[in-house]
């Protein structure tokens, strides 16, 4: 539970300072430092001492509006995996940055390139054939 009436209160009729509220209302020195900024970026609608109206739920909703949902993040266009591999067997000296210079012409939006290695790197398992701890082929048999 928010202490902002009591953070208030101590701060205009108190004159108390931050660390000391902070130790009176038992809350962190921050808490206290935002809910003052906070109340003070509210001011017109707020004056000491607070009316009967604002009790702790209004408080609250005044000084910390709901944020829009958020929703998904985009989605961003996956590399097409299996075709880098092939690429990148086809031409040796091919490297990841050159494939990922490519992949952003044609999705600007895409995979920055940090995210794009490490997606290569986290999925090559899944499109490589199983190769053994020195990197040959395992023989199925």
């Amino acid at each position: 539970m928010r202490k902002i009436r009591e953070v208030l209160r101590l701060h205009y009729e108190q004159k108390l300072g931050q660390r000391q509220i902070a130790r009176s209302a038992n809350v962190s020195q921050s808490t206290v430092h935002e809910y003052l900024a906070l109340a003070k970026a509210h001011a017109a609608g707020l004056g000491w001492p607070l009316d009967e109206q604002w009790d702790e739920a209004r408080l609250t909703a005044a000084l910390f509006p709901p944020s829009a949902p958020s929703g998904r993040p985009p989605q961003r266009p996956a590399p097409d995996f299996s075709a880098l591999r092939q690429e990148r067997e086809k031409h040796r000296e091919l490297t990841l940055e050159l494939l990922w210079e490519e992949y952003r012409e044609h999705h600007p939006d895409g995979y920055s390139y940090s995210r794009y290695v490490a997606s290569v790197f986290m999925l090559r398992n899944h499109v490589n054939p199983v190769t053994d701890a020195r990197g040959g082929d395992v023989d199925a048999t």
